[in-house]
Formats: structure tokens, sequence, C-alpha cells
């Protein structure tokens, strides 16, 4: 049996985190994915899960100043200009594309902040694909504990980071990303400095329910399954759709240690 999730006294992000974009390699390409629309269902996807009853799941975590709120805003974003094309990324290039952002004054330096460094499918990492999708962790700017993420486009790798092929959204890779990105999301605001939440075997909440996605699932009529919607982004373009649909991992309850998608229904 898989050991609970506990709480190991350290902080978690309590209020209402802020998630900071930041867009690494070439975003704007011709292959259906790593383009201004994929970077839009990034957003639309970050301005509607705030509040959601999926991310309310994380309400259930405490600590200090504690407990999580189940919240989150998406604020500004950045392309960094050193991202260099195809030439492999290491863990130090992401934390400098962090950094950087900062010092340059291209986003805040916030203590609530969540930032998001998202490579396009070009940039190859050591480890992206093969031993991970994307992970979290944090580093000390100015004094100020940084929580931030890496999380590669899934369309370098399908069978990898992606769940399906056929996506709600049409666009595999991005839809995929965003499975991943609100797994490191869930797991930044309820373990942020990695010394919270998380069992005894170093997995974290959203670590105990990865790649499952619940049962009886609805299907587009591209035959793409999901089992969440959400708003999009306000304002985004006005051919834009007022909701999506994404087949996001699930998060565990820390009050039962059940997998749920939405925290007002019961775990399947």
């Amino acid at each position: 049996m898989s050991p609970a999730i506990t709480g190991h006294g350290g902080p978690v992000m309590a209020g209402t985190p802020v998630a900071y974009l930041i867009w690494y390699g070439n975003w704007n390409q011709n292959n259906g994915s790593d383009t201004p629309a994929g970077q839009q269902l990034v957003r639309d996807f970050l301005s509607g899960i705030g509040d959601s009853p999926y991310f309310k799941i994380n309400s259930t975590y405490t600590g200090v100043p504690g407990p999580v709120t189940g919240s989150v805003t998406l604020k500004e974003e950045t392309t960094e200009p050193g991202s260099p094309g195809n030439k492999p990324v290491s863990d130090n290039d992401i934390r400098a594309a962090v950094t950087n952002a900062i010092s340059s004054g291209r986003l805040p330096l916030n203590k609530d902040g969540v930032y998001f460094v998202l490579t396009s499918s070009n940039i190859s990492k050591s480890g992206f694909c093969t031993q991970y999708c994307g992970w979290h962790t944090y580093a000390k700017v100015n004094g100020v504990p940084v929580k931030y993420s890496f999380v590669g486009n899934a369309n370098r790798c399908l069978n990898a980071c992606a769940a399906q092929t056929i996506s709600p959204n049409n666009n595999a890779g991005v839809d995929g990303m965003l499975s991943v990105v609100a797994h490191e999301l869930e797991e930044a605001v309820t373990d942020p400095e990695l010394n919270a939440w998380y069992d005894s075997r170093g997995a974290e909440n959203a670590d105990k329910c990865a790649w499952t996605f619940g049962q009886d699932l609805p299907q587009t009529s591209t035959g793409a399954y999901y089992n969440m919607t959400l708003q999009t982004q306000s304002g985004s373009t006005t051919t834009s759709p007022t909701t999506r649909n994404y087949l996001i991992q699930r998060n565990l309850s820390a009050i039962d240690s059940k997998c749920y998608v939405n925290w007002a229904t019961q775990a399947q």
C-alpha cells in the first residue's frame, strides 16, 4: 500500500499564489504546437484553474502560514532571450532563465510566485522525455525563496509525456504539457521548499495520482478524452472559446488520501 502523505512542518503557499510564464525557445513555429495559439492555451488554462473545484483539492493542505486556499492567478510573462535553440539545456539553464527574468526586471521578484519555464519542442534537455516531463524546485534570489518549474512541450515526445495524441484543443503537445503544469503547480503550492507535504518515499501530492485521470471520461467530437472544463482568459481574442476542455492528472486529498478530479465529487 502506498504510504500516506504527511506534513513535515515546512511552509505552504497560502493566500493567492501567482503564476508567471517564461517562454523558452521558439514559440513561433509552424508545427501546429509551438505557436501563439499554443501559448494562449497555457494562458487560458492557468487563468481558469484558480478557485476551480479541481484546484480546491489543494485547500486540504495546511502549513505555515497555511492553509492553502485552492486559488491561483496568472500575471506576467516574458521570453527568455538566451534560449539556445537546439543546444541541450541544463537544470542550471532553467534556473538562470528565472533569475535573469527577475534581475533584468522583466518579471517581479515575488515570494508568492511560481515561475514556469516552458520550453518549446525543439529544445532538448537531459532527462526530459526519458525520466520526467517536468519538475519544480526553489532557489534563493536576493534572499527570497523563489519557486519555479520546468515543463517541456510534450510534442517532443507524445508517447512519453502526453496521455493521448488526439487532444481536446487540437494541440496534443500543449494539452499534454498542461497536465504536467497542473501537476507541478499543485506540488509547488503544497511543498514549495521541499520540506512540507510528501510521503516517506518523497512523493508529493500530484506524484501519488500521476497519470491517473478518473473513469468513464467524456469525449469531444474528435474522440479526445477530457475530465474538466474551465473558463478561458477573458478578452483573449474575439474568436476564442469561452470554455475549454482538458485532460488533467488527478490530485491527492490530504483528508482521505484519495485522488480526485473535482473536490466536490467522490474519488473515482
